[in-house]
């Protein structure tokens, strides 16, 4: 598997290396975003516009706590990758071990901090009286299984980087699979409210996470557990690789936050009694409704990453640029057809989400989905960038574009789209993801100029030689 991976990564044409690894990687992510859209349904047609308000109130803590768990996971792929590159595999797999004692440690501290304290933090997100006890129960049901579940998303990378491309694959895919099984069983059967959708993406997870971590302990992977040296170097370079994708994440929730006790005020203001929750739920539907189309951009671009990195530290910079191309291409076709079906099909789409019953919640819905979906025009330039500097060991262009995309950008055009009511909102997005590829654009032509620079030095040494 270890010549059978750095092979793949070193030598085969682009193309084909995209369709191998990029593809499967897509597949998961889609899966996990059938999942998603399920867990709408059955959430938004059994349980109604509360729970989705209540949720979605909760979600933005939940995914904070995964995002600790990504800073680890993501801050160690990259220097692995590149120390595969330059074939120090002691050091790759020192990073690997660490990394996950690290993990499970920090979910630890953050599942007692969100069962604990669940309900100011539920107060601090957002939750009014009508909301709080069914925000408060979600948390305490993730948090039980957070040290577990968090280690999910580290392994995933972990195997990929190790060749398992297509066990990542069917291991996402079972994942998902289970959690619609028990999301049946604990809503339909058992009658349980959120809880029972908390628990069922809780133990899904967890059990994929052990099946996941089998091949290492098995020894059969690339990397392998051993006995762990820490260093402050090594941390430090965790967590600047790390820091995009978690600074993404939490910036992300927070902005979250921001637009949930906005759409509170908002929605309140333009549709009356009840209208918060309203606004609150129909944030809710477009986030079910964007699973539809990110997995898919981030799919492509995560699964590549490895591919970036080995041949960033075998100083191999014409595979990088060729590389990067296929994604680039790949996600550009993603983010225009996502567009296309969003704007096209937005009544279809909502009324997955929203009983026929709620139709004041089905209109407003199918006038978001339409306005919100050109984001998708512009996403995959940001999605792509961010992942690329991730990828060679550049945390700080790779943070710029993450906290401008999650918090900067969302902030300002917050205030700046407040006279537009709820529209203004649901083109926050857009208008985000535009501002964000200017700025990927500015960045990734500096890096091209990097890259050429070191082409001609590489091309003076060997005619030296």
């Amino acid at each position: 598997m270890k010549m059978k991976a750095e092979e793949m990564y070193a030598r085969m044409n682009p193309w084909r290396l995209f369709f191998k690894v990029a593809m499967p990687g897509m597949i998961s992510m889609f899966a996990m975003s059938i999942y998603s859209i399920f867990e709408g349904i059955f959430i938004g047609q059994t349980l109604g516009e509360g729970a989705f308000a209540a949720i979605n109130i909760a979600m933005p803590l939940v995914m904070i706590n995964f995002s600790l768990a990504d800073l680890i996971g993501v801050g160690a792929s990259a220097p692995i990758s590149i120390a595969l590159g330059k074939n120090e595999h002691k050091t790759a797999n020192n990073v690997f071990s660490c990394s996950v004692i690290m993990i499970f440690i920090v979910s630890v501290i953050m599942g007692c901090i969100m069962f604990f304290a669940a309900e100011p933090l539920a107060r601090l997100m957002g939750a009014d009286d009508l909301l709080l006890d069914t925000s408060v129960r979600y948390l305490r049901t993730c948090a039980l299984c957070s040290p577990l579940a968090a280690i999910f998303f580290a392994m995933d990378n972990y195997l990929r980087i190790s060749g398992f491309v297509k066990t990542s694959m069917v291991i996402n895919i079972g994942c998902n699979l289970l959690t619609l099984v028990l999301l049946s069983f604990f809503l339909l059967v058992c009658n349980m409210d959120v809880v029972g959708s908390a628990l069922a993406v809780s133990i899904s997870m967890s059990l994929c996470a052990i099946i996941a971590m089998i091949p290492f302990v098995a020894k059969k992977a690339l990397l392998k557990f051993k006995k762990p040296e820490f260093s402050v170097p090594m941390v430090k370079q965790i967590a600047a690789c790390g820091s995009p994708v978690f600074l993404n994440n939490v910036s992300g929730r927070i902005s979250s936050i921001l637009i949930n006790i906005s759409l509170m005020t908002l929605g309140a203001e333009a549709l009356g009694a009840g209208g918060g929750q309203t606004a609150v739920a129909v944030y809710a539907v477009l986030m079910y409704s964007s699973d539809l189309c990110w997995p898919l951009l981030y799919g492509i671009a995560d699964s590549l990453s490895p591919a970036l990195g080995y041949n960033w530290g075998a100083e191999k910079y014409d595979r990088v640029k060729k590389i990067a191309k296929c994604a680039y291409i790949g996600t550009a076709i993603i983010g225009v057809v996502s567009t296309s079906v969003l704007f096209f099909f937005p009544d279809v789409i909502a009324s997955w989400f929203v009983k026929a019953e709620e139709v004041r919640l089905l209109e407003i819905s199918t006038r978001a989905i339409r306005i919100f979906c050109f984001a998708y025009l512009f996403r995959w330039i940001g999605v792509v960038t961010q992942s690329f500097f991730s990828a060679i060991g550049k945390p700080l262009q790779a943070t710029v574009l993450s906290v401008s995309i999650a918090f900067v950008f969302p902030t300002l055009l917050l205030g700046a789209l407040w006279s537009f009511g709820l529209d203004g909102i649901w083109f926050n997005f857009v208008g985000v993801n535009i501002l964000t590829a200017a700025i990927s654009a500015v960045l990734f032509l500096r890096l091209r100029r990097e890259i050429r620079k070191k082409e001609i030095e590489q091309a003076n040494k060997k005619i030296e030689i």
